[in-house]
């Protein structure tokens, strides 16, 4: 029986990861740490309601066999940069070295196709330097997860992201041969891969989203 933490469970792709993992038979215990509650009375769950940008406070509860980063913003709904940077870099990167401390061996997180340190682009290089700095820190079974655009309906509006949303619907018939990992992608979808990559492992690091489809696929 294991014991999973998560990060990022009010959010859509880790809203559906917990479900997952409520109803698989070889977790026992999720330690979620969020800002607010998911609200969901269930005796697996252990809630820890914390700072998220203070989270090397809480050293002594982050203790478990696997974590899951599913911590993400957007520009539309974190303008100021600073404080984008502290959501998608700060939390996963201390996610992170918590897992080292406290000789946690698998950490799975969730960046962006077409990350890059080097990137011209905000977005693309502050999820670069957290793939960077993550698997800087030499954690035994460490997986980043590149999805393209993921689908599904969220709690808050995103304007433009939605926009993107339905021109994607389109584009996906297009996107053919190497074109393909940028379809469009479910958040069920990364969410199965995430666990069945924790739980039996990956050749690689850094998995794309063409990959994660094939591995979600491969356990229906």
């Amino acid at each position: 029986m294991k014991t999973a933490i998560l990060l990022g469970a009010t959010g859509l792709t880790g809203g559906i990861l917990l479900q997952i993992l409520l109803n698989d038979p070889q977790y026992e215990k999720i330690i979620l740490f969020s800002r607010s509650s998911v609200k969901i009375k269930n005796s697996k769950i252990e809630e820890h309601l914390v700072d998220l940008f203070q989270l090397e406070k809480y050293k002594e509860q982050f203790k478990a066999d696997q974590v899951f980063c599913c911590i993400g913003t957007t520009k539309s709904k974190t303008p100021n940069e600073e404080t984008y940077r502290k959501i998608d870099y700060g939390i996963p990167v201390t996610a992170a070295k918590l897992c080292k401390e406290n000789g946690i061996s698998t950490f799975a997180v969730i960046s962006a196709l077409g990350a890059n340190p080097d990137s011209r682009m905000f977005y693309n290089k502050v999820k670069g330097e957290m793939q960077r700095d993550v698997l800087a820190q030499k954690i035994k079974n460490n997986y980043i997860f590149q999805p393209s655009l993921i689908s599904g309906d969220r709690s808050e509006k995103r304007f433009f992201e939605n926009i993107g949303k339905q021109a994607m619907k389109i584009l996906n018939y297009a996107m053919i041969g190497p074109l393909k990992k940028y379809r469009s992608i479910h958040p069920e979808t990364v969410a199965r891969a995430m666990i069945i990559v924790s739980n039996k492992g990956y050749e690689k690091s850094v998995i794309e989203s063409d990959e994660i489809k094939k591995i979600a696929a491969k356990d229906n």
